[in-house]
């Protein structure tokens, strides 16, 4: 009879949640009152509530209670893995372009059917590239100030790809990863497919708190830590030296692999050397050409010991077999004429112009960013919901992420993240105007 008076409750509430009766941002019951309501146990009235709450039409809030989520806002849109309407003006992803790159494809398209080596780039290559093209993308790596060589170098689809390969080859079910406690989603969902346990830590300004990594590596038996220490997406900041060696330090101390994302540094010019350069007998580093050239060229690149290639190599076999020839072709040429070069010396120009319009259009709100990044996270006030901002900012015809998915605590922050990317730079600032707008209306 219990089980059957639970779910009444559990229907009734739900009912009442997606017909309207009970409103977005509604502050439901305490779970005490809800279990004297309804002639329930406290353990049970909690249960509903998270049963609520694992569907998506509620949210638990640490220490101001359950509130009916909005559900014009799609669950799980919070982060880049939601895509906005093709209609929406986009904040929510980043693909940032500059002028002449569709040229430059065109040429790099007839200089490649003009090539003496087109017959080898229909069969199959080495699993993790050709050796003179890891070598092309070594020179590449040392002018981001890591030595490596070509043998310690995997080409692979993209940083996710590589991130991928990376967990698969290294790590094992049931592994204990440290995160920060905002997150690149792509880490969350990988993390959730093989099953590891993210162990967050809390994050700031200047990075990750390392007090707070070290008392949880003593306290459990953490095998590795996802990092982002030049630009973190999304708070934007860059771990400076002395928080790289100390972080350095609890790696080695608790025997910690450590995987380096670096998929933004490319436009923090002036930031300390990677921590693979550090510890390169621990640490992956990740990063690829998507952001700095396109998002459509899914060339990445993985460095790393030659003792931890070997493992996330099988990983590469075992996901894509082996690289994809044309793509890889392109991109090395671009990579040895210096048209990389060129298009990140271009993107940090255009990232750093996006950054002055939008801390101008926002000013007075409290931005979190980098001078060089693409994005802002607007941290919100103490009765402000990300979910409603969100919603009515898509009814506005507006996308931008919220916490939700950077979030890998159980309490999620009430936040958005504004991407600059992808909007033409002419109609970003009505595009932010929008969102400050509603925030300031939601605030009132």
């Amino acid at each position: 009879m219990g089980q059957i008076r639970y779910k009444q409750v559990v229907d009734a509430l739900a009912a009442d949640i997606r017909t309207g009766r009970l409103r977005p941002a509604f502050r439901l019951p305490t779970h005490r009152q809800l279990a004297q309501t309804h002639g329930l146990a406290l353990a049970t009235a909690s249960r509903v509530y998270a049963e609520l709450e694992a569907i998506g039409l509620v949210v638990g809030e640490t220490g101001r209670g359950t509130f009916v989520r909005d559900q014009s806002y799609p669950r799980g849109a919070g982060a880049d893995l939601a895509t906005p309407a093709a209609s929406a003006i986009d904040l929510s992803f980043n693909y940032p372009s500059v002028a002449g790159q569709t040229d430059l494809l065109r040429d790099a398209l007839r200089r490649l059917a003009a090539s003496g080596d087109l017959e080898s780039l229909l069969h199959y290559h080495p699993y993790g590239g050709r050796p003179h093209e890891r070598a092309i993308v070594a020179r590449h790596l040392q002018a981001r100030q890591l030595q490596v060589s070509g043998d310690q170098v995997l080409i692979v689809n993209g940083a996710q790809h590589g991130m991928a390969v990376a967990a698969m080859g290294l790590l094992n079910p049931g592994d204990i990863v440290a995160v920060d406690a905002l997150t690149y989603p792509g880490f969350r969902v990988l993390a959730e497919h093989l099953r590891l346990d993210l162990a967050p830590v809390p994050v700031g300004p200047a990075g990750t708190d390392l007090d707070a990594l070290e008392r949880l590596c003593q306290a459990r038996p953490v095998r590795a830590i996802y990092t982002m220490p030049t630009l973190h997406n999304p708070l934007g900041c860059v771990m400076d030296v002395r928080a790289r060696k100390r972080l350095v330090r609890i790696a080695r101390a608790h025997d910690l692999l450590v995987i380096e994302d670096a998929s933004y540094a490319y436009l923090a010019p002036d930031a300390p050397a990677p921590i693979a350069t550090l510890a390169p007998e621990r640490t992956v580093y990740l990063s690829s050409i998507s952001k700095s050239v396109a998002t459509g060229l899914r060339f990445g690149f993985v460095a790393a010991s030659q003792v931890l290639i070997a493992p996330i190599e099988r990983a590469v076999r075992a996901t894509a077999w082996n690289t994809a020839g044309v793509i890889t072709s392109i991109a090395c040429a671009w990579i040895e004429d210096g048209t990389v070069a060129r298009l990140e010396a271009e993107k940090r120009a255009d990232a750093a112009r996006r950054q002055a319009i939008a801390l101008k259009a926002l000013a007075g709100l409290p931005l979190v960013r980098h001078p060089n990044s693409y994005f802002v996270w607007l941290p919100l006030g103490e009765d402000q919901r990300a979910d409603r901002i969100a919603a009515a900012l898509a009814q506005r015809g507006v996308s931008v992420s919220t916490a939700e998915g950077f979030a890998t605590t159980t309490h999620v922050p009430h936040a958005i993240r504004v991407a600059l990317g992808s909007v033409a730079s002419e109609d970003l600032p009505g595009a932010l105007a929008i969102v400050r707008e509603l925030v300031e209306q939601d605030s009132s």
